[in-house]
């Protein structure tokens, strides 16, 4: 039998969380949220462990851990008691929201080990302030940010063995929230669940270090003004595999996301885009789509901007850019790099578009360009704990 034992917070132990509990509403007011408790988090331990795999031929997402996390919440009953228990399957009635009309959200975040044996998290606090924006979107109920880190710090300390002792692997932090109606209405959920599993993790492309290569089409959209492309929920990722099997059969790995009549470019695969250039005043510029509805609010994006901000060394700026654009630029040697961002591969640099049957092939020397490759370093120092900073979280 497993052992079930109520646990008490352990405030003294407990990071430094930047931000309230509150959750923002869309007037721009806090609401006092009415949410569970780290403190009152029952932690059930598995009797059996099982092996922790080899990291050289890891696949992305395919091993989890011995332990997962669970908060379900009713309408009437508001949020119950986090629980931390065994690595299990979940069991929903069949009429459920989440899977007849897509209620459901998700964020995505790493525990890193360094050199000191020492467990960090990267910023936690904004995967929950885009996590609650998500959840506002979707109807499902909000909740106190703070005790989900809490409670996500925990989970990790529960499962630290399968944190990767490496400097090129992670664990991988999953939660995850669904709307568990029993209905086969069209409304707001009157239950929901909110659970996180974790998964050990290596590079997230096959290439590894390479840069990759993306299709660009106006075939297919990946988000619209109005919609909720600015939210992390499943809908927008699951409607991207089939542009995502039809660049593989152009030769390509990936999607480049273009949006209106000018096609703009708005994301790579599943990643926030840069271009870094002279754009068309000859000023170095590092550039990015705005966070105008369409684009997801990335954390490492939003790394970047900071970090490059805080240098001080060339423009950085959050502007519209066209497939018309980069091309002229091409043409006229003004690119200098362009890469992709995200947690799950950190930076990843872009070598060739495949456009209107047209190959464009952007600089891009043999493993990571010269910005791409200094920008992955300083972000990888403060995530493994080589360079201190206010990023990096404590488990």
């Amino acid at each position: 039998m497993a052992s079930s034992t109520a646990v008490p917070s352990s405030a003294a132990n407990a990071p430094s969380l930047k931000g309230s509990g509150n959750v923002s509403t869309s007037n721009g007011m806090e609401d006092s949220v009415h949410s569970f408790k780290a403190a009152d988090l029952v932690i059930e331990l598995s009797q059996t462990h099982k092996a922790k795999p080899d990291l050289t031929n890891l696949v992305f997402g395919t091993v989890f851990s011995d332990h997962m996390l669970t908060i379900e919440w009713t309408s009437n009953g508001g949020w119950q008691k986090p629980h931390i228990k065994p690595f299990g399957n979940l069991s929903f009635h069949p009429a459920c929201s989440a899977m007849h009309y897509a209620v459901q959200l998700f964020e995505g975040m790493k525990a890193y080990r360094d050199t000191d044996d020492k467990v960090r998290l990267f910023r936690p606090m904004l995967n929950m302030n885009r996590m609650a924006k998500s959840a506002e979107r979707a109807c499902l109920p909000a909740f106190d940010r703070a005790e989900l880190v809490e409670c996500i710090r925990r989970l990790v300390q529960v499962d630290r063995e399968w944190v990767p002792q490496s400097d090129s692997a992670s664990l991988y932090i999953r939660p995850t929230f669904l709307g568990t109606e029993p209905s086969l209405g069209v409304k707001k959920p009157s239950r929901a669940l909110l659970y996180v599993i974790l998964s050990p993790v290596g590079s997230y492309f096959s290439t590894g270090a390479k840069s990759v290569s993306l299709w660009a089409d106006s075939k297919y959209i990946r988000a619209w003004r109005g919609g909720t492309g600015d939210c992390k929920m499943g809908g927008n990722y699951g409607a991207s595999i089939y542009a995502q099997y039809e660049a593989v059969d152009y030769g390509c790995q990936q999607v480049l996301w273009l949006y209106g009549d000018d096609h703009q470019i708005t994301e790579v695969g599943t990643m926030n885009m840069f271009l870094f250039w002279n754009n068309e005043n000859g000023e170095e510029e590092l550039a990015t789509p705005p966070l105008d509805g369409i684009i997801l609010p990335g954390i490492t994006r939003q790394s970047i901007l900071e970090l490059t901000r805080k240098w001080g060394e060339f423009k950085v700026c959050e502007r519209y850019l066209t497939m018309a654009d980069l091309r002229c630029a091409l043409e006229e040697n003004r690119v200098k790099e362009m890469f992709g961002s995200g947690t799950a591969c950190v930076v990843s640099p872009v070598g060739r578009i495949l456009y209107q049957g047209e190959n464009l092939h952007i600089p891009c020397q043999e493993g990571f360009p010269q910005l791409a490759s200094r920008l992955m370093k300083e972000l990888t120092d403060i995530q493994y704990g080589r360079t201190q900073s206010d990023w990096s979280v404590l488990v």
